[in-house]
């Protein structure tokens, strides 16, 4: 049996769900065989959204709001200033058109 590290397993957990609050993870968690103490438990969400992969929120006083960050936005954001790169080369590209003229 190979040993999954619980980040992993923890992360698969909120994956499912897409946002759920720590209760309902700590119960997920628990229902799996990991039961984790209340400061191991904040560890392993600390480094989770140090990593960028779930975002924290406070719901209530005693609530936290767990979510998967979405990856996609910074992708896109990334990708069409390479793509608005590339196509004033491209265009820069052709002799006796400097800049619309």
């Amino acid at each position: 049996m190979t040993t999954i590290p619980l980040k992993n397993i923890a992360f698969d957990k909120i994956k499912e769900s897409d946002s759920l609050t720590d209760g309902e993870l700590s119960k997920k968690l628990s229902k799996e065989g990991f039961v984790l103490s209340e400061g191991k438990f904040n560890k392993l969400l600390l480094d989770l959204e140090i990593m960028g992969l779930i975002r924290v929120s406070w719901l209530t006083k005693d609530t936290r709001r767990i979510e998967v960050v979405k990856q996609q936005e910074e992708i896109d954001e990334v990708e069409s200033q390479n793509k608005e790169m590339m196509e004033k080369d491209y265009e820069a590209s052709f002799p006796g058109t400097e800049n619309g003229k």
